[in-house]
């Protein structure tokens, strides 16, 4: 049974690991790079080691370094969080080979799913339907130019070894193939060193739909229920909620036995997630797997009343799953906003630097998860994800107003961030009535609202203001007469 986990990661995934298995009584061991060392998850854990410089290859991707940590530390577990090295298969197999229990899929299994052409090949043979595209990988951008040509534009290209939006891009003609071929072979080299292309057919007004799977080591699967992920900025996810407005009772068993017949194809074991297109006809075309632990599980959690990381250890630890797919429900609305630190008028550009002061929001079905305090930095060499906010309500609308009370708690002082518009995404009647696509920022105009919005916003204020003063200028005129009054009856009187 696991002992002494060591968390391969860093900020407010290794907080929400180190949460659980405190709960569980388990030891825990933090790794930190030289920008981290006044971190929470440092100060949280029980025992911390430095690693390294800032740069993330020279820290927390740093596999050797890692290792050696583990080995010295006597963990006897390792959880990798999301990011970094968590769905890197040679450090699973690294972690394998030192008998060291990687909580997550094995490393065969997730090569399996990192390769897309692999992956795609299984789920066909599963009869798991695919997105139409290339049968296998493209060797240069004029086979990919005849493929685009055949199915027709716009296409995506994608790095087989992408993720988290990264290693893809959106053509509507031979030039911008031309461009965009080049250009997704350099990200992906950049990301994981090396580089394979697929083309596969763009469709139009699609949400991005994932389910959450769960597979233990005796081969029992379920799937924990969908999040809608659809409202995303450059193919990364912003806002996710569960259950999605266009999955009924139906469509979730139908395609949940799909998601089953996932994990199965590709011996998956522990949590992880399959990830879907819905076409506007209400088609739906598995995409990919997340072998890993998702950045938006906690709404899933609130939902159905599981702590996944536990699941995920107990997984490992080899027990079965402690329930059937009959045996779970899903119990009300979850909402979960990524709280970037990013300034939304210049393309999301990241903006770091300190946190002089932050009230993190709190109270009734009100979840943040975060690496902010007071006195904090946002550091320019990791993921401008802060924070992970998240409200449950019984009804939809109960976990959005809950959501839009909560956004406007939360204050972060120092830096940019997307809360702004976030608030008016979830006042938008497109939001509202669950007119959802990965496309919804550009179809909807939101940054152009969010820019009347806060034109709007900063109006009401000033007039507050003259008000205010106003009234205080009353006041004061009130109490010099009253004043003025009291001085003639005391002469009066003298």
């Amino acid at each position: 049974m696991i002992e002494k986990v060591l968390i391969a990661n860093r900020g407010e995934i290794a907080l929400r690991v180190i949460k659980t298995c405190k709960r569980l009584g388990i030891k825990t061991v933090a790794v930190y790079s030289d920008e981290d060392y006044n971190s929470l998850h440092v100060k949280q854990a029980t025992e911390a080691y430095h690693i390294g410089e800032a740069a993330p290859a020279k820290s927390y991707l740093n596999q050797e370094k890692i290792l050696e940590v583990m080995l010295s530390s006597g963990a006897d577990a390792v959880h990798p969080g999301y990011g970094f090295l968590s769905e890197n298969d040679d450090f699973a197999n690294l972690c394998e080979k030192n008998k060291i229990n990687f909580i997550g899929p094995t490393a065969k299994s997730m090569n399996l799913c990192g390769d897309k052409m692999e992956c795609k090949a299984a789920m066909l043979k599963a009869q798991v339907p695919t997105v139409p595209g290339s049968p296998d990988l493209v060797k240069d951008a004029e086979e990919a130019t005849k493929i685009a040509n055949d199915i027709g534009y716009p296409v995506l290209l994608k790095s087989v070894y992408g993720g988290g939006g990264r290693g893809i891009r959106l053509v509507t003609n031979d030039k911008e193939l031309a461009e965009g071929f080049e250009s997704v072979t350099g990200e992906s080299i950049a990301a994981v060193g090396k580089s394979a292309i697929i083309v596969e057919k763009f469709l139009e007004k699609t949400r991005h739909i994932e389910y959450q799977m769960c597979r233990d080591k005796h081969g029992n699967a379920v799937h924990l229920f969908e999040r809608e992920c659809s409202i995303q900025r450059r193919n990364q996810k912003l806002i996710e909620q569960t259950p999605s407005p266009v999955v009924d009772a139906e469509t979730r068993e139908r395609i949940g036995e799909l998601v089953v017949k996932a994990a199965e194809a590709v011996d998956y074991t522990n949590l992880g997630t399959a990830e879907f297109l819905r076409a506007d006809n209400g088609e739906f075309y598995f995409i990919e797997i997340n072998a890993r632990l998702q950045v938006e599980h906690p709404i899933s959690e609130m939902v159905s009343g599981l702590d996944f990381v536990k699941l995920q250890i107990d997984i490992a630890n080899g027990e079965p799953l402690p329930f059937k797919q009959s045996d779970l429900k899903m119990n009300g609305y979850a909402i979960e906003c990524r709280i970037n630190a990013e300034d939304t008028f210049l393309d999301f550009a990241p903006s770091t630097g300190p946190v002089p002061d932050v009230t993190i929001p709190a109270g009734p079905n009100v979840r943040c998860d975060t690496y902010l305090y007071s006195g904090c930095t946002v550091s320019p060499f990791y993921d401008s994800l802060m924070a992970k906010l998240c409200t449950w309500g019984q009804t939809f609308d109960e976990s959005r107003t809950r959501m839009l009370t909560a956004l406007d708690d939360f204050y972060i002082q120092g830096v940019e961030t997307s809360i702004p518009l976030y608030k008016t995404i979830l006042e938008s009647e497109e939001y509202k009535n669950g007119d959802l696509s990965t496309d919804f920022l550009k179809r909807y105009n939101m940054i152009d609202r969010l820019t009347e919005d806060l034109k709007t916003e900063k109006e009401e204020k000033s007039k507050a203001a003259v008000a205010a003063a106003i009234i205080h200028s009353e006041y004061f005129k009130s109490q010099i007469k009253q004043n003025s009054n009291n001085s003639a009856n005391w002469k009066n009187k003298l």
